[in-house]
C-alpha cells in the first residue's frame, strides 16, 4: 500500500503527563506505519497548578524548568515506544507549552489525522473539565480525529468497521474514510442508518424507512467498485442512533461519524450523535470533517 501522490501529511498523536497512553499511541503508530506516513507524538502542558503544604505556587522559572524535564521524560519515553514498534517508522516528538486542545488544533491543520486517548470518564467529566481534550479537538479539527479508550477491546474474527450514514456530507466523508481504513486493514464495512420514531408518530412508517433506505444506497453507491476488496454490509435500523451506533460497534475495529463543521460551540458542532458515541462506545471512534475545499494556506 502507498499513501496517495504527495499526501505525506503526519499521523499526529497527543499523549499526556502521568497518563497510560500507550494504548492510543499504538494505535497511532500502527496507522502511520500502515499509512507510510511520518508520526508526529505531541506533549502539551499548560499553566502551573498549586503545591506545595501550603497550597503556594512555586515560582515561575522552577515550575517551569521542573515541567519541561517531565514532559522532556514523558515525550522521550513515547517517542522510544513508537520506535521500537515500528523501527522502519520516521517518529519524532514535539514539546509545546499552551493548553493541549489549542495545541493538538494547530499542529493538526496540516495532518492527517490526530490520534487521541481518553480515559474512562463520565459525560460530565468529558464535557466539563480539563481532563479531556477530545470534544474541542474534534469538533473543530479540519482532519478525522482518532478518539482510542485506554484500554483493550474485543474485537470478532472477521474485522469491520461501523459507520453511521444520514445524507450530511460529513456522513459522506465518514464513509470514504471507512472505506479507506478497512481497505489498509483487510476489513468489511457496516454502513449503517438509523431511523427514530418521532414521539408522535408518523402517517407512513414504510415511506420514511423506505427514504433512509435510499439515503443509505446513494451514500455507498460507487464504493465497491473503487475498493473492489472491501466487503460492504448496509442496514437501515430503527431507535436511537447512538444507542444502536454504539451497539452494533461494540466489538468492531472503529465507528466512524462525521462532524458538522468547523466554527461555533464544540457541542453544537459535533452533534449528539458523535457526542454521544465519544462517551459511550467501547471501540476506537473516528471522527470525519465535511471535505474542505477551500485552498490550502501558503507554504513558507
Amino acid at each position: 500500500m502507498t499513501t496517495r501522490s504527495g499526501d505525506a501529511r503526519p499521523v499526529v498523536v497527543g499523549i499526556e503527563s502521568h497518563a497510560h497512553h500507550q494504548v492510543p499511541l499504538a494505535w497511532a503508530a500502527d496507522e502511520a506505519a500502515r499509512r507510510r506516513l511520518p508520526l508526529v507524538v505531541v506533549h502539551a502542558h499548560g499553566m502551573p497548578t498549586p503545591t506545595g503544604a501550603e497550597g503556594r505556587l512555586p515560582s515561575w522559572q522552577k515550575w517551569h524548568d521542573t515541567a519541561d524535564r517531565a514532559a522532556e521524560e514523558t515525550l522521550a519515553q513515547a517517542v522510544s515506544f513508537a520506535e521500537s514498534r515500528h523501527p522502519d517508522l520516521p517518529v519524532s516528538g514535539l514539546l509545546a507549552e499552551g493548553e493541549p486542545a489549542w495545541v493538538l488544533r494547530e499542529q493538526g491543520a496540516e495532518a492527517r489525522m490526530i490520534v487521541l486517548g481518553s480515559r474512562k470518564l463520565s459525560a460530565r467529566q468529558e464535557l466539563f473539565t480539563a481532563a479531556s481534550v477530545a470534544l474541542p479537538v474534534t469538533a473543530h479539527a479540519r482532519c478525522p480525529v482518532v478518539v482510542v479508550r485506554e484500554w483493550e477491546h474485543t474485537v470478532v474474527a472477521e474485522p469491520y468497521l461501523v459507520v453511521g450514514v444520514d445524507g450530511s456530507p460529513a456522513s459522506q466523508a465518514a464513509v470514504d474514510f471507512a472505506f479507506e481504513e478497512a481497505e489498509l486493514r483487510g476489513a468489511q464495512v457496516r454502513a449503517l442508518s438509523v431511523w427514530q420514531r418521532p414521539l408522535l408518530g408518523v402517517l407512513d412508517e414504510e415511506k420514511a424507512l423506505g427514504e433512509c433506505r435510499e439515503t443509505l444506497y446513494e451514500a455507498v453507491a460507487g464504493r465497491r467498485e473503487s475498493h473492489p476488496d472491501v466487503a460492504l454490509h448496509h442496514e437501515v435500523m430503527t431507535g436511537h442512533p447512538v444507542e444502536v451506533l454504539v451497539r452494533e460497534s461494540q466489538h468492531a475495529l472503529a465507528l466512524v461519524t462525521g462532524t458538522r463543521g468547523l466554527d461555533g460551540f464544540a457541542g453544537m458542532l459535533l452533534g449528539s450523535v458523535s457526542q454521544g458515541a465519544l462517551h459511550h462506545a467501547q471501540c476506537p471512534v473516528v471522527t470525519v470533517p465535511a471535505r474542505d475545499d477551500r485552498p490550502s494556506p501558503p507554504q513558507h
